[in-house]
C-alpha cells in the first residue's frame, strides 16, 4: 500500500487491550482511564481477520502493543493465528516486561519472532515512581527470559526524562554492552499526561554515553522495522539507538499505521482521524469493502505529526486519548 505521499505501508501496530497493569506517568493518570468494555474491544477472530486483509494490501510486519498486551489471556494464541497469515513476515511485541517471564516461551513457540521491553530505569525506587505499581524487578526478569531463548530478537526502550540523574540512561546502556539485547532511547511524545513532561532528546542521551563509553560508530545496518538510529560503542555486544521523532522527525519515511483494540485505524499517531473498522466488522461487511476502507484510511495519511505546532488550526483534529488507548 502507498499513501498519497508515495510512502510504502507495510508495518501495523496492533493494540490487543487498553488495560495495563502499570501507570507510568507519562502514560495513564494515577487512577487509571476508565475501562473499555470487553465486547467493545476486538477479539483475536476480528483481529486475525483485519489483518489478514492488511497482508493482502501488503501489510508485512506487526507489531502487537496495548495498554500492556500480556495483561490479555490467550495472546500466544494471537500470534499463532496471526503468524499462519499468508505475507506476514513478522509478528512482534511491545510489553512492560512485568510479565513476560510466565509468558514468553508460550509466545516464541507460537512463532513469535522479537520482543521490546519497556524499562526507563534499573533503580527499584524510581522505576516504582514512574510506573507507581511497577517492581523493576519483575521487568527485569522478563528480559533476561527473553534472552535465553536462542534466536528471539530482544530490545530494551527507555524514555528519558529532563531532570532524571544520568546514571539512569547509562546502567540503562550497559544493557546492551553485556546483554544480547539492544537498547533504544525514545522521545518522549507529548501526548496525554505526557504533555506534563520534558523529554530528553536523543542528542543529549548520545552525548553524555559518548562521554562514558566513548566514540561510537555508526551502525550501516538497522536491526528492527522502524526508525531509530543505531550507534555501537567499542566492546558492545548489543547496539543502542535512538528515536528522535520530536527533535527529528522522520515522517517523510514513516511506513506504519495503528490499529487500536476498539478497532479503530489511524494512520497516524497524533491524529484522532481514522476509520472504525469494527463499525465494519460487525455490520457484516464483506473483505473487500473493509479493504477499501483500509486502502482509503491508508492514502489519507497525513505529511507529518504537528508535536512542535501550536496555532489553532495545526491543533485541530489531534489525538486526546491517553497513549494505552490508542496503541502508541
Amino acid at each position: 500500500m502507498k499513501d498519497q505521499f508515495g510512502r510504502t505501508i507495510d508495518y501495523m501496530r496492533v493494540s490487543v487491550t487498553d488495560r495495563c497493569n502499570l501507570r507510568c506517568i507519562y502514560c495513564m493518570p494515577a487512577q487509571g482511564v476508565p475501562a473499555v468494555s470487553h465486547q467493545d474491544i476486538l477479539t483475536y477472530d476480528e483481529i486475525t481477520r483485519l489483518c489478514r486483509i492488511g497482508a493482502e494490501l501488503g501489510i508485512r510486519k506487526l507489531k502487537l502493543t496495548g495498554g500492556e498486551p500480556l495483561v490479555r489471556r490467550g495472546l500466544p494464541e494471537l500470534v499463532r493465528m496471526l503468524k499462519e497469515i499468508p505475507g506476514i513476515e513478522q509478528v512482534t511485541l511491545t510489553t512492560n516486561g512485568t510479565l513476560l517471564k510466565q509468558q514468553i516461551r508460550d509466545l516464541v513457540i507460537s512463532g513469535l519472532d522479537a520482543v521490546n521491553i519497556s524499562i526507563d530505569t534499573l533503580d527499584p525506587e524510581k522505576y516504582r515512581k514512574v510506573t507507581r505499581l511497577g517492581d523493576v524487578r519483575e521487568a527485569v526478569e522478563g528480559l533476561k527470559a527473553a534472552c535465553e531463548i536462542p534466536g528471539l530478537k530482544v530490545k530494551v526502550n527507555c524514555v528519558p526524562l529532563e531532570g532524571a540523574e544520568e546514571e539512569d540512561y547509562i546502567r540503562i546502556a550497559r544493557l546492551a554492552k553485556d546483554g544480547r539485547s539492544d537498547v533504544r532511547f525514545i522521545e518522549l511524545m507529548p501526548m496525554g499526561p505526557g504533555k506534563a513532561f520534558t523529554g530528553k532528546s536523543g542528542t543529549k542521551v548520545l552525548s553524555l554515553l559518548k562521554e562514558t563509553f566513548g566514540e561510537p560508530k555508526s551502525c550501516e545496518e538497522n536491526p528492527g522495522n522502524g526508525p531509530a538510529v543505531y550507534v555501537t560503542f567499542p566492546g558492545f555486544r548489543g547496539k543502542i539507538g535512538f528515536i528522535s521523532a520530536i527533535t527529528h522527525p522522520f515522517c517523510c519515511r514513516c511506513n506504519r499505521i495503528r490499529l487500536t483494540s476498539e478497532g479503530f485505524l489511524k494512520p497516524c499517531l497524533q491524529y484522532g482521524e481514522g476509520t472504525d473498522l469494527r463499525l465494519l466488522l460487525r455490520s457484516g461487511a464483506n473483505d473487500a469493502l473493509i479493504q477499501k476502507a483500509m486502502k482509503n484510511a491508508v492514502y489519507g495519511k497525513p505529511a507529518c505529526h504537528q508535536f512542535t505546532k501550536s496555532s489553532q488550526e495545526e491543533q485541530e483534529n489531534l489525538e486526546t486519548k491517553e497513549m494505552s488507548r490508542i496503541g502508541g
